[in-house]
């Protein structure tokens, strides 16, 4: 079948083996002091390895290949979720109960992205003063339906975000829409690619600067990587950065 998948130019490689650690499925090893994709069938094209290669020696390509075996998780997936039964998070954010029902469940097994849990916060409570205005200056947000040329990119600061990370973080309308044209999207959902699109509306707009911001879940690294490879198309030099938050709504990057 035609999919995209990994390619490594081992020409540009110079064998930090971050790739390699960040590829959840294995898909990647060091060989010779060199990364190499080693099964075709554990790379699942999301693209989670290309942020950290700092030699841009990674990229995402369209070629026949192996469809990709989701079992290849599952062992990942039951030492993740033996960690979290074995030592519960903090207060305020995702734990499972010790000697509970929950903890008896077995091991989630799939995309790191999917597993289940549950959020526990203490109560917030807000009066209507204290009620949080939405800061979206713009519409439509979604990555594909936005027109490359709408006026509002004129002298804009871009957001470029995942989805899910205006639900995880709290007070994402004021840290990162506020002053800032908004797109959304999934890498794991739409079956498309985003840098395609975002290196139209770079090269066609003023853009001022361009904000990432991304789950910690592998599949995110997919949206990263769209406007890293957005930015090196567009052949434009733009202040950017990368914001990574966590499923418990902290910022861990960035």
């Amino acid at each position: 079948m035609i999919r995209k998948i990994v390619k490594i130019h081992v020409d540009k490689c110079n064998g930090c083996g971050a790739c390699a650690t960040a590829c959840h499925e294995g898909a990647i090893t060091m060989k010779n002091g060199k990364a190499e994709l080693v099964r075709d069938d554990y790379c699942d094209g999301l693209g989670n390895c290309l942020p950290v290669c700092p030699t841009g020696a990674i990229e995402i390509i369209e070629r026949e290949a192996l469809p990709f075996d989701e079992s290849v998780l599952k062992n990942a997936e039951k030492k993740d979720s033996a960690e979290i039964f074995k030592n519960p998070a903090p207060s305020g954010s995702a734990k499972v109960p010790e000697n509970s029902e929950e903890a008896e469940k077995p091991a989630f097994c799939g995309c790191p992205g999917s597993r289940a849990a549950k959020i526990e916060r203490q109560n917030i409570e807000r009066t209507a003063s204290k009620a949080t205005e939405s800061r979206l200056s713009q519409w439509p947000v979604q990555i594909r339906l936005v027109p490359v040329n709408a006026p509002y990119f004129d002298g804009a600061n871009l957001l470029v975000a995942a989805d899910c990370t205006a639900y995880a973080y709290g007070n994402f309308h004021d840290d990162f829409i506020k002053n800032r044209i908004a797109l959304i999207g999934c890498p794991k959902l739409d079956d498309t690619d985003y840098s395609e699109k975002l290196t139209e509306i770079i090269k066609q707009n003023n853009i001022k600067s361009v904000t990432c911001v991304r789950m910690s879940v592998p599949c995110c690294g997919g949206i990263e990587n769209a406007v890293k490879t957005a930015l090196r198309k567009s052949g434009k030099f733009i202040p950017w950065r990368v914001v990574i938050i966590d499923t418990n709504g902290n910022i861990i990057e960035g």
